[in-house]
């Protein structure tokens, strides 16, 4: 079986990418950035299968050579590490750079890696909006041309990031080619105990954050699917291009109605409702107030519904994707397990 490159091994997505790689018997090489801590690498060697195809290096986004010695001998990539925070210090030094050298210099290794035949860079579907609008359904030939450094940063990080992927394909023209998948919103139960930004809206909901509904609607797609997704556009030859990765949106009352049902001896989930016209105009003021990343996203996105078309993926890649609505309940479950939401 093929070797394959997975860049952030103990990411969230990249998690679950190895899992289902490995249960394909696929051999597989993950990049950490410090073997300092072994708790954090122990899921993953705790995987079936991990002990026999499973190797972790070292490897820093910044290091211009960092994935040279990762990159040799494999026959794919995934790209899959960045940061994946809303609000930073320095949105350049934390997000911007981390992501855009990151993937410019994991390219480079793989363009020096003979063997490589595909990369496939997990992008995101904060690259192709920064604020959904009614009467538009995107699609992968959108592209974010509104998010900055002062707006919607981690958003911009993304963009940036993926446009220099394909300037690297039209520049360097390598041997490679590449795949780009555009996840939205990815939730599901974790493999590890880190919470990520996307479970933690979940757990901020639960554990009373929100003062009120809000009129929030949320692209989802579960994290399995989101694997398999970059699974499939390895073993697919025709894979081409960009991919929206998304299930289902769900607004934030409906998402609030599955957790009371998840979570019955939840008592702080909120019960007024703001999502409604003057609710919205009133919380946009109020985000005037938030932290610089909350601040714009809800700005950019309070009181909208965002449309897309999936079609691409389900036909090209013949990905299928759950029912969101079930993994939301999953994951709220799955926080509960790990301790990140206590009910008692």
């Amino acid at each position: 079986m093929p070797l394959v490159l997975v860049t952030g091994a103990t990411g969230f997505i990249a998690s679950h990418t190895i899992a289902d790689l490995l249960a394909h018997g696929y051999h597989v090489r993950g990049t950490v950035r410090s073997f300092a801590k072994a708790a954090d690498h122990a899921a993953l060697k705790a995987l079936p299968g991990a002990s026999e195809r499973l190797e972790l290096l070292e490897a820093q986004l910044l290091d211009p050579h960092g994935f040279d010695k990762a990159a040799e001998g494999c026959d794919a990539v995934l790209h899959m590490a960045s940061p994946y925070v809303m609000d930073v210090t320095d949105p350049q030094k934390d997000l911007v750079d981390p992501a855009v050298q990151g993937t410019v210099n994991l390219l480079k290794s793989a363009a020096q890696a003979p063997s490589v035949k595909r990369v496939v860079v997990t992008s995101s579907m904060a690259a192709i909006t920064d604020e959904p609008e009614a009467d538009h359904l995107l699609t992968e030939a959108d592209w974010n041309t509104k998010s900055s450094l002062t707006r919607n940063a981690y958003y911009y990080s993304k963009t940036m990031a993926e446009r220099a992927a394909w300037s690297f394909m039209d520049e360097a023209k390598p041997a490679f080619d590449l795949v780009v998948i555009n996840p939205f919103l990815v939730i599901g139960p974790s493999l590890t105990k880190a919470l990520n930004t996307s479970n933690k809206v979940f757990a901020d909901i639960v554990k009373g954050q929100y003062p009120a509904i809000l009129a929030l609607t949320w692209g989802f797609v579960d994290v399995r699917d989101v694997a398999r997704a970059h699974v499939l556009a390895l073993e697919t030859p025709s894979a081409s291009g960009r991919y929206i990765c998304a299930a289902d949106t769900v607004s934030m009352r409906d998402v609030v109605g599955i957790l009371r049902e998840a979570l019955p001896s939840a008592r702080k989930l909120p019960s007024f409702g703001l999502d409604h016209g003057f609710g919205t105009s009133l919380m946009r003021l109020a985000a005037l107030t938030q932290p610089p990343g909350v601040g714009s996203y809800l700005r950019s996105h309070l009181g909208r519904v965002p449309r897309y078309d999936n079609k691409k993926i389900r036909t090209e890649l013949g990905l299928t994707f759950r029912d969101v609505r079930k993994t939301i309940a999953e994951t709220a479950n799955d926080l509960v397990a790990w301790g990140h939401i206590k009910l008692r």
